[in-house]
């Protein structure tokens, strides 16, 4: 079982997004999401994660697989992916400072722009998968803190809500 979760919440053609200021992510632009208390499972863990970092309290999330990332040669880590979706009339003032950043609504377009140093370099190969509604594996290699490698793959890994 991977340690973490995340979460992207859309409304519209827009992405809540996090600009982190903690490593391993600080200073990018990202989902939500965090670590797992005992007990919980992914759903239940990125529902807590979703309203501590937000205040919004999602009735639900669709789970849209997995990313792993192994970090010269060693497996160093992976996250449970979810989707969730609000209403385009859904009113969530942005920016807003939390403890953990700052939030604030991306367009899709921007946070995949090519050559956006401003987003984690995991999200562009990932997330258009998780748009669309694929549910799949996506793993990702790293050399010397540069990703230099990335495969979706028919997912092998259970999840239970």
């Amino acid at each position: 079982m991977y340690p973490y979760t995340i979460c992207f919440i859309k409304r519209g053609n827009s992405l809540l997004l996090l600009n982190r200021e903690k490593a391993p992510t600080k200073g990018l632009w990202n989902g939500v999401g965090g670590k797992f208390e005992p007990g919980e499972s992914p759903l239940d863990c990125v529902l807590r994660e979703t309203f501590e970092e937000t205040g919004i309290r999602l009735a639900d999330a669709q789970y849209r697989g997995v990313v792993s990332w192994e970090s010269d040669g060693i497996s160093t880590g992976g996250m449970y992916v979810f989707v969730a979706e609000l209403p385009e009339d859904y009113i969530y003032p942005t920016p807003v400072k939390i403890s953990e950043g700052i939030l604030d609504w991306k367009s899709i377009d921007w946070t995949l722009s090519e050559r956006n140093l401003g987003i984690g370099e995991m999200i562009p190969y990932y997330l258009p998968a998780i748009l669309n509604g694929e549910c799949l594996e996506h793993r990702c290699t790293f050399l010397n803190h540069r990703l230099t490698g990335y495969a979706a793959v028919p997912l092998t890994l259970e999840v239970h809500s």
